[in-house]
């Protein structure tokens, strides 16, 4: 994704974001038809609930997906990324906060740690992560409400980019009339890359909402360190600072995924042996009181 907002200097990133949710729509009416989900569009529609949950739930994507595209023009490309990396942390301590889970020991050591992280790039380097605790706490924020409204994913998307749409028209008209729209402007293959912005935020949604029917959340949790592992190799290739208290803040942090991830492996380990045992139980019952064959 930075390669690609990274062709788009050309536009400011309130302009992408604008681009990102008008081109959204189309695309996304496209895969709700081969997909067959309109009647669960209807019904997002038709419960004024939801539509609440999901203009809540649209403000805090776009204000993540706004920070984030100028986190990459700004050449923050490693900021955006540590966000990412603090995201499953910020998720437990969401979890604290609002549903009031208790934390395991190896979840505090593992806070303790990321809390250390950020000490340590902030006294060492003089330098608060504002942008990668934002950006962490926006896609928090958004993924407990989209995990709180009952509808799936892509139409859950298309519902948030169509409420987004008239205030993203109306942003890319006034430029337009104040002759600073950057659509039309630079050409066709400019233009071209502006429409991508649709297919490229809701093909990856789409996918990951097809892998996580396939797969465990344990492995899900595994494969959603690639993106900002990507990410922090782009910053580097970029030449963005990175200095010693960077590398003892991430260093930090990766151990402490390390940790939740050992923690996540060990849980659903337990619970697949519960599920497995609860199962085994009613057939050795069974089987005990079956009368015995002659």
């Amino acid at each position: 994704f930075p390669l690609y907002l990274k062709q788009l200097s050309f536009a400011s990133a309130w302009e992408v974001v604008a681009h990102r949710v008008l081109w959204s729509v189309p695309f996304g009416a496209l895969l709700l038809t081969l997909r067959k989900q309109w009647p669960e569009v209807a019904r997002a529609f038709a419960s004024p609930r939801v539509v609440i949950l999901l203009a809540l739930a649209s403000l805090f994507i776009a204000g993540n997906w706004t920070l984030y595209v100028w986190a990459v023009g700004a050449g923050k490309v490693l900021s955006a990324s540590l966000g990412y990396y603090i995201n499953p942390l910020m998720f437990i301590a969401l979890g604290v906060v609002v549903l009031r889970e208790k934390l395991s020991r190896t979840q505090i050591v593992a806070i303790a740690l990321a809390a250390a992280g950020v000490l340590t790039l902030t006294v060492g380097a003089g330098e608060f992560p504002v942008t990668a605790l934002a950006l962490a706490v926006l896609f928090a924020a958004y993924g407990y409400v989209r995990k709180t409204t009952p509808v799936g994913a892509m139409p859950g998307l298309f519902v948030e980019t169509c409420l987004l749409a008239p205030f993203a028209g109306l942003y890319l008209w006034l430029l337009a009339r104040d002759g600073a729209l950057a659509f039309g402007a630079h050409g066709l293959g400019a233009d071209f890359l502006l429409m991508l912005a649709g297919p490229v935020t809701v093909g990856p949604l789409v996918l990951f909402a097809l892998a996580a029917r396939r797969l465990t959340l344990t492995t899900l949790g595994f494969l959603q360190y690639i993106g900002p592992t990507g990410q922090f190799m782009l910053g580097l290739y970029y030449g963005e600072p990175f200095t010693l208290f960077h590398a003892i803040c991430f260093g930090l942090i990766w151990a402490a995924l390390v940790l939740i991830s050992i923690d996540a492996v060990r849980r659903n380990r337990v619970e697949r042996l519960a599920r497995a045992g609860a199962g085994a139980l009613p057939l050795s019952r069974a089987a005990s009181e079956s009368p015995k064959s002659s």
